[in-house]
């Protein structure tokens, strides 16, 4: 099977379990998004550190884990936000294992530890927060925020394929992402709006008109700041992909980047304006 269809194949059972995990079953968004984190994180620690400080990035997967896992018991639940707190020990126990390690080279490396905690378990860690009704769980928001990231790929690709290949096309970060361009930039922007405009319309974004489209500048300028922000990364550690956990698409890490700026930044934005 070519890569086409590898490709084909796989996105569209990715989108069918996003979509299931996302509207169906509080349990089963907590177990989909739990797994999201850990290897997102497992990505970029083994992109960053390799085999080194192997104890440190266990600790820093179970610190990711147990934020997001006693979260979204708080927010299913109703456990107390005490509780939280947990998610501070294997975080605090860094530090203590560091004293008795077999090497002290390459030290500051360890910061990527902690770089890893607030670049991606952070943001999936405060998703429950936007899942619950009242006492109803509903992850249409979620959904919707997801399906303009999408969109606005789907736009960027073909606008992009189509008008910015050319030779005197500009292009959007040459040195970071050398297929990018300004093309494919405002193709995505537009198909985001227009998906923003779509999501109101159908009320699955339940704000007024305005801000929709607010939403759909957002969250397209954010996402490609997200794609950029881990291309940076992959070009740092001199990877083309964060791993190969999806056949035809790369990591995972490769296909939530967008989201972990993107969404953060609409949720933002709502909140300031209160309505979130």
């Amino acid at each position: 099977m070519n890569n086409f269809w590898v490709r084909t194949l796989t996105g569209i059972a990715f989108l069918a379990i996003m979509v299931f995990g996302l509207i169906w079953d509080r349990a089963i968004f907590g177990c989909l998004f739990l797994i999201i984190l850990v290897i997102a994180l497992q990505e970029f620690y083994q992109m960053a550190l390799g085999k080194r400080f192997r104890i440190q990035q266990k600790l820093g997967v179970l610190a990711g884990a147990a934020a997001f896992l006693l979260v979204a018991c708080h927010c299913f639940f109703g456990w107390d936000i005490r509780w939280l707190v947990a998610a501070l020990i294997p975080l605090l126990l860094i530090p203590f294992s560091c004293p008795f390690l077999a090497s002290h080279e390459d030290f500051g490396d360890l910061a990527y530890i902690y770089v890893g905690l607030l670049y991606i378990a952070l943001p999936i860690s405060l998703s429950p927060l936007v899942m619950m009704d009242g006492e109803v769980f509903d992850g249409w928001f979620l959904l919707s925020l997801f399906i303009m990231i999408w969109c606005s790929d789907v736009g960027a690709y073909c606008i992009g394929t189509a008008f910015g290949q050319k030779p005197d096309s500009r292009k959007l970060a040459p040195s970071i992402s050398p297929k990018k361009s300004w093309w494919g930039f405002w193709g995505g922007l537009a198909f985001c709006v227009a998906a923003a405009v779509g999501l109101h319309f159908l009320t699955w974004l339940p704000f007024p008109l305005i801000h929709c489209i607010a939403l759909g500048f957002i969250v397209g300028i954010g996402g490609v700041c997200g794609d950029l922000f881990e291309s940076m990364w992959k070009r740092h550690f001199g990877v083309k992909d964060s791993g190969k956990c999806i056949p035809g698409h790369g990591g995972m890490l490769d296909r939530f980047d967008s989201s972990l700026v993107a969404i953060p930044l609409a949720c933002v934005y709502l909140s300031l304006i209160g309505l979130l």
